[in-house]
Formats: structure tokens, C-alpha cells, sequence
């Protein structure tokens, strides 16, 4: 397990991490350790509990032979030079050189000056700082605002190709002058193109197309990642996009997936088996500048606890695809899996192969700290049914929309669930209790064999034979064409909807404390081969406003609103949005290819489900994202 501190539930993202690991970072690292190693013995300062990380993620820095920490309860602990010693010690070091394990190291370096022997000469992390221009706030180097990072799956291989897609939300918060620094990464980990991309300088759309980076840099065919860093940003540190992935030269594959969660996890779930004549492969992509060992990733059934080690190490920023039969023979849908994946990589994405079409769709964190939350089974009557998992039924003539509920944190034993059904009218439609299904269950619930209508499904807790529940409630939901071959899925997690009492959390905001009760949602175009839809749903856990307010307002590239559409969905309800019919072709032609949809409700939290479709049959499906 990798020796790092990456996200908090309560704190959010880990600043130290995203600054350590940062591809500049990590070559400014390459150049300390040489100064540190022809400096002589090394000892370490650590002010901010920052050196277990740093040796960590850097394998180049010579080890130190002394660390010292001036917090009384750390003396003595284990840490990267043996067992801490106090601060007052310094003065006896044998080291010739001290390096201050700490950002903005100016004031730390003036106070333990008179500490000193005069032989040792003092660096610091300041060492590692990224460029100046490429801080959103240079006064405060571990400000959350200056490493808005984060990866993407990104190809362009003759077969299939991916479309990044998002907007310039950090605009609405008053930020000017945003700019992408852009780095791809081929399949071994070596750098392809590095460039910057201005956003619009409104709240336009962002489109970074790998066919056209792939003819502006003359790329040979690749398959690797993209590292995103977001320049001059507010309000959100967390790059959200879209990705979607089409083929090209008679490959009928079209897919969507979504932001990648910048912080590495122990564990990730909701790995479906490959089910019959299907090939499912899980993409390994190493997030840091040191490589992965052999035997350091696994991947498990749910629930066995009788891990298989990958035997295979993966370079520094490469790319490995693990065929998932290969490591567990014989385990078919719908047993589901998980992957421990030692810190090593951010949310992981995978790829089924059926009938010559590829989809592809992520895995999601698997929580180590949750226990069970004894509250939940009592929650008062004011948050009605309480957490809840809103997905789309989609039109049962042409699709089988089927739901897998997954355990999502390592001591998940349980899940207590029920399923209810809705019309788009909101009207109740049915309902099925599930149990307590156990961690290793092999439940995927065809909504057709319910009889469900078009509309939606919402996974609800149920405790009406015991078991206990923790918040953290996901499922995967897969939806099969009847006219042909074509597969979409997507996953994600419960929340509480729409009630005007909170319970800790929840109900969630975009931004602020709960309760969250409004919606911006981002719904791109289609690119002029399919069309683009969503699927929105008005879920409520009490009873709350019985109809929507939503506004749909098309935005220009630039990030002008040029045409605007109401609409009211029903509490409970559902309905599917199709911007082509809604605003017609030449306004969408006047959007222009990065244009989007900008969904608005004041009144109420709508979820949301998008994707395209084209004139063949294929599809995609995907949760949105909001900001």
C-alpha cells in the first residue's frame, strides 16, 4: 500500500497530495534528489507530517538518516529515517544537509536557524514548486485552487477515438482568464504533447478532441491519459467533464464516462464479470511518477476476500489493460468485482467488448472509513424515505434496463434494500423488496420482469427484516437495446432528495452547506453524428414542490445564452430531454460544436442521466455532472 494521505470525508481532497504528485512536481523531484545526493547525509525537518508522502510518491530522494518533528507526541514514531526525533536535537545532526519537508518555508527556515550547526546547509519543498504562471493563488502555494488536476482515458487508435467536454464553470464564480495545461501520456508512460488550451472567456464549452490532437501534434495512434490542470480558476477545484468515446472506420462503438476523482482510493467496486461473449478489461493507469510492483494491485470477487495479485509492474504514467478473465477464470456475470489497487491509480476505467462494440464505463471509490450508521434505521418521518438511488427506466419496447446494487465500503456486510417504481407522471408503479443482500450477492434485477413503465427506479433502504446501512449506497445500472447488440451502463450513489431537513450532509449542494435544493446541470451537444438526450428525474425522499421550475438555456461555444425552454416534471417523476427537438437545428447550429444545454432549477434538486444516440441504434448513458 502506497504510504499516502489523498481525501478526507470531511476535508475533502488532500492539497499536500495533488502537490507532491504533480507530473512537474515529480521532475523537480528528479533534480533535488541528485543535489541531495551529492550533498552528503541527509536529515529531514518535518513540519507539516509531509515526509512519509513525499518519499513515498518519490523513490529518487536519497533516504534520510534523521527526521525530526517538533510535536511531542510524534517523537518516537516510525517514519522514512527510523523513529522521530525531537526538534531540540537538531543541533547534534550529523547530516551535512537538512531539508525542511514544507511549502512556503521561509518563516519555518528563519525560526530553527539558531538551531543549527553552522555546517549544514538548508533546502526545502520550495524545490518542487510549480512555475508562477501556473498558480491560481501564488500566495498561498497549497491553496486547494492551485492544483484543480485530474486525469482522463484518453485515445485516438484507429478504432476509436474520445471527445472531452465541459464548460467553464469556474467563471460563474468570478473567475477570469482560465487556462488548461495539458499534458498526454502514451501507453508506456512516456509524454506525447504537452500545450495549453484558453478556455472562452465566458462561461463557454470546452472540447478537447483527441482526432485533433492527435493532427496538431502529428501523433502516431495512442492510447494513454490526460493529465488536466486547470489555470486561474474559482469556486471548484475538482475538473469535471464528460468523455465521450465513438468508433471510427466502421467500429459502431459509442460510450460515455465521466471525471476520473483526482484522488487515489485503497479500493474500488462495481467491476461487473464478463457476462457470456464478452470481454471485460480493466484499464490500470499508474497516477504517479513512480511505478506500480508487481503484485501490488488485486483484484477480488465481492465479498471472497481471496485476492490475485497482477503480476506485472506498470511504469510511471503508463497504461496496462488486465484482461479480468484472464486473472479470475470463470467468474461470469453477475458476479461483481473489486480492485485493490494500493493507492496507486485515481478512479479506474473499464472497458466490455460484445458483438464488435466496446463501452466503457469506471469503477467507484470503495470507502475504508465507513462503518454503519446506526441513525439511518431511525430516521424521522420529515426525511420520508430517506436515501435513495434514482436511475432511469428507460422505454421497455426498445430497452432492458437492469440494476445491480454494489457494496461500496470495505465493511458493507449488508445491504437492506427495495426497489420502487414511478411513472414520468410520478404516479408509484411497483415495488420490490430485495433483502439483505449480502456483500457477495450476484442480484442484477431486470426491471421488466416488475412490469415497469417507462419512468424511473429509485434503490431505497429497508429494514423490515434488520441489517444495517452506512449512506454510501450504489448500484450499477446496465441498459440493453432489443433491436441490436448495443450496451450502455453507468454507475453512482444515493443521496437524499428534496427535503427541507437535513441529516448531517444531506440533502447535498452544489455549492454551500444542505440543504441542497436547486439544480445546474451541464448536458453537451451532440456533434452533429447522434443526438444528445437526457433523462432527468425529480426524486424526493418527502414530499416537496409537486412540480419542477427547470429552465433548459442553450448556451453558444462563447457561453451565451442564446435560447431558453421551461419545463415542469412532476414530483417523482421523470422526462426525457432531446435538445434537437426542443431548440431545432439552427439554433443548435448557432451553439456551436462546444454549446451545451445549462439545466436550472431554483426550486428543487434534479438528477440527471446523459448521453447520445445515433440513426443505427447506438447509444450511451452516463450520470451528469453539476457545478
Amino acid at each position: 500500500m502506497l504510504d499516502i494521505r489523498t481525501y478526507d470525508a470531511r476535508q475533502g481532497g488532500n492539497v499536500l497530495y495533488k502537490a507532491l504528485a504533480h507530473p512537474l512536481a515529480a521532475e523537480a523531484a528528479s533534480g533535488l534528489g541528485e543535489a541531495l545526493r551529492a550533498a552528503g547525509p541527509l536529515a529531514v525537518y518535518d513540519p507539516d507530517n509531509a515526509a512519509r508522502m513525499l518519499f513515498a510518491l518519490h523513490d529518487g530522494l536519497p533516504t534520510p538518516s534523521e527526521l525530526y518533528v517538533h510535536d511531542v507526541e510524534l517523537v518516537g514514531e516510525a517514519g522514512p529515517a527510523g523513529k522521530a526525533r525531537a526538534l531540540v536535537e537538531i543541533g547534534r545532526t550529523q547530516a551535512s544537509t537538512l531539508l525542511v519537508a514544507s511549502f512556503d518555508a521561509e518563516r519555518i527556515v528563519s525560526r530553527i536557524a539558531p538551531m543549527l550547526p553552522t555546517h549544514v546547509t538548508v533546502l526545502t519543498l520550495d524545490r518542487l514548486r510549480l512555475p508562477e504562471a501556473m498558480l491560481t493563488q501564488p500566495r498561498t502555494y497549497l491553496n486547494r485552487l492551485n492544483f484543480a488536476t485530474n486525469f482522463a482515458f484518453f485515445r485516438d487508435d484507429g478504432a476509436l477515438s474520445t471527445r472531452l467536454v465541459t464548460a467553464n464553470y469556474w467563471n460563474a464564480y468570478g473567475a477570469t482568464g482560465v487556462c488548461l495545461w495539458l499534458r498526454l501520456y502514451d501507453r508506456d508512460g512516456a509524454v506525447l504533447a504537452t500545450w495549453e488550451q484558453p478556455a472562452p472567456a465566458g462561461a463557454g464549452g470546452i472540447v478537447i478532441d483527441s482526432r485533433a490532437v492527435r493532427e496538431r501534434f502529428g501523433l502516431p495512434a495512442f492510447c494513454g491519459q490526460l493529465f488536466i490542470h486547470a489555470i486561474g480558476v474559482a469556486g471548484h477545484d475538482v475538473v469535471k467533464y464528460a468523455l465521450d468515446t465513438f468508433g471510427v472506420d466502421g467500429n459502431e462503438s459509442l460510450s460515455v464516462t465521466h471525471d476520473a476523482n483526482a484522488w487515489p482510493s485503497d479500493r474500488y467496486a462495481n467491476l461487473p464479470a464478463p457476462a457470456a461473449g464478452e470481454q471485460v478489461t480493466l484499464w490500470v493507469q499508474n497516477s504517479h511518477a513512480l511505478p506500480i510492483p508487481r503484485g501490488a494491485i488485486a483484484l477480488d470477487r465481492m465479498g471472497a476476500e481471496a485476492p490475485v495479485a497482477f503480476d506485472q509492474a506498470v511504469p510511471p504514467f503508463a497504461s496496462v489493460a488486465i484482461d479480468v478473465a484472464t486473472q479470475l477464470p470463470g467468474l461470469q456475470w453477475p458476479a461483481q468485482i473489486e480492485l485493490r489497487s494500493g493507492r496507486h491509480i485515481v478512479r479506474p476505467r473499464y472497458e466490455v467488448m460484445r458483438a464488435g462494440r466496446t463501452r466503457i464505463a469506471h469503477m467507484n471509490v470503495e470507502r475504508a472509513d465507513l462503518v454503519a450508521d446506526p441513525g439511518i434505521p431511525t430516521l424521522p418521518e420529515t426525511l420520508g424515505r430517506g436515501y435513495l438511488l434514482p436511475f432511469p427506466v428507460l422505454d421497455p419496447a426498445r430497452f432492458r434496463s437492469i440494476v445491480q446494487p454494489a457494496p461500496m465500503a470495505e465493511r458493507q456486510r449488508t445491504l437492506p434494500l427495495r426497489v420502487d417504481l414511478f411513472d414520468v407522471q410520478g404516479e408509484p408503479a411497483g415495488q420490490r423488496f430485495l433483502g439483505g443482500l449480502p456483500r457477495n450477492h450476484d442480484l442484477a434485477l431486470d426491471l421488466a420482469d416488475l412490469d415497469a413503465p417507462e419512468g424511473h427506479a429509485e434503490l431505497a433502504y429497508d429494514f423490515r427484516d434488520g441489517g444495517e446501512a452506512d449512506g454510501w449506497l450504489h448500484a450499477l445500472v446496465r441498459y440493453e437495446s432489443r433491436q441490436g447488440p448495443h450496451v450502455a451502463e453507468t454507475s453512482f450513489g444515493a443521496h437524499i432528495f428534496n427535503t427541507a431537513m437535513i441529516y448531517r450532509d444531506e440533502p447535498q449542494s452544489y455549492s454551500g452547506p444542505p440543504p441542497g435544493l436547486s439544480t445546474r446541470l451541464f448536458l453537451k451537444l451532440g456533434d452533429g453524428r447522434q443526438r444528445s438526450f437526457c433523462a432527468l428525474i425529480y426524486a424526493a425522499s418527502a414530499p416537496w414542490r409537486a412540480t419542477s421550475t427547470t429552465l433548459l438555456v442553450l448556451h453558444d461555444s462563447a457561453g451565451e445564452a442564446i435560447a431558453e425552454h421551461p419545463v415542469a416534471i412532476a414530483c417523482s417523476g421523470s422526462m426525457m430531454v432531446w435538445p434537437d427537438a426542443i431548440f431545432g437545428p439552427a439554433l443548435l447550429d448557432r451553439a456551436g460544436p462546444a454549446g451545451y444545454v445549462l439545466i436550472r432549477d431554483t426550486t428543487c434538486r434534479l438528477f440527471g442521466y446523459h448521453g447520445l444516440m445515433d440513426d443505427a441504434g447506438a447509444f450511451s448513458l452516463d450520470h451528469m455532472f453539476g457545478f
